[in-house]
């Protein structure tokens, strides 16, 4: 029986979560953490992981970025391995994440579905072929109630494109103050909130009198549910260390 702390457990992915883990025989949610801790749910909640009195094998974290650093910490102190599924970590964040790898095990992702992690390994391989010849710019649409823009996911696309380019790029966010044409180490991230778009991502490689589009659609929440808890089955055997999506894809059927 794999134990999990849920972070955030109130939130709408901690709601997806618990829904998912209640299906399964062998996994338990046997303590939440969540600002609201009020609120009625079949576990016990606390206000902060150093409260938590329930023994488990992993936490599993969809809250706040604001709410990371302290949930950090407090995984240390206990010697738990957490999977970091917040997104809008800044710098700082990622850096004490890092640290904290050296005593435990963290997973962290920008994005737990399968199919944005194979994209990614699709634009690394197109991106150094197109790259001299293509404008390369993205467009990413969620629900009006994400507040990060761009997304987490977006910049992580973004990140793993510049990674292959001979000419680094310099992500634009807003052009109206420029009134010039764009520069060729320009990479456009358009951002679209409204209704209840789950996740749209567009990477687009314009050349002359040829475009090649590649969209990654979530339907769901649930593809990020499943994949966190993935990660988390497969964390909760891991030795101290920083893991993502690829060693997770590698290492198991997903």
């Amino acid at each position: 029986m794999l134990r999990v702390i849920l972070s955030g457990c109130h939130g709408k992915m901690g709601k997806v979560l618990q829904a998912l883990i209640a299906a399964k025989e062998d996994i338990q949610v046997v303590a939440g953490v969540d600002r609201n801790t009020e609120l009625p749910s079949d576990f016990p909640v606390y206000l902060t992981l150093s409260e938590v009195k329930e023994v488990a094998d992993v936490v599993i974290d969809f809250s706040h970025f604001s709410a990371v650093g302290q949930l950090l910490t407090d995984c240390v102190e206990k010697n738990l391995p957490i999977v970091v599924a917040t997104t809008g970590l800044d710098e700082s964040l990622k850096a004490q994440m890092k640290l904290a790898s050296q005593q435990i095990p963290i997973f962290y992702s920008a994005n737990m579905s399968l199919g944005i992690n194979v994209l990614i390994k699709a634009l690394q391989a197109v991106t150094p072929i197109l790259e001299a010849d293509f404008d390369i710019e993205m467009i990413e649409k969620h629900h009006n109630q994400k507040k990060d823009a761009p997304s987490g996911t977006a910049l992580l696309l973004a990140d793993s494109i510049n990674e292959v380019c001979q000419e680094k790029k310099t992500y634009v966010y807003d052009r109206t103050p420029k009134d010039e044409a764009r520069s060729t180490n320009e990479l456009g991230i358009s951002v679209i909130r409204g209704g209840t778009i789950a996740g749209e991502h567009i990477v687009l490689y314009a050349g002359e009198d040829e475009i090649l589009e590649f969209k990654h659609t979530a339907l769901s929440r649930n593809i990020f549910a499943k994949g966190a808890l993935t990660a988390a089955i497969f964390l909760a055997k891991q030795s101290a260390g920083q893991y993502q999506m690829a060693d997770l894809v590698n290492t198991t059927n997903y």
